[in-house]
């Protein structure tokens, strides 16, 4: 039978262990790792998010602001500005 969806079905596709990122934007990666705790304004395709970087990840960086968690994939970054 005909699969929809062949990559669901693909017997070389490891069934088991860990899952694996790959770094799309590693100087983005690098540069929101170096400014963990300290407060930035990001901009995405869907609008800017200002705040501390608490933390960043190879696929996500996370932003608070008061009481706010915002995670931001950085696939979805256009620029990043550290604030003064």
């Amino acid at each position: 039978m005909y699969s929809m969806y062949p990559y669901r079905t693909n017997p070389q596709a490891p069934s088991n262990g860990p899952m694996q990122v790959v770094v799309v934007e590693p100087y983005v990666y690098a540069a929101l790792k170096s400014l963990i705790g300290k407060r930035v304004v990001i901009d995405t395709s869907r609008g800017s998010v200002s705040g501390t970087v608490a933390d960043a990840k190879p696929d996500h960086v996370v932003v608070q602001e008061h009481d706010s968690s915002f995670f931001v994939r950085i696939c979805e970054i256009v620029w990043v500005m550290p604030e003064n």
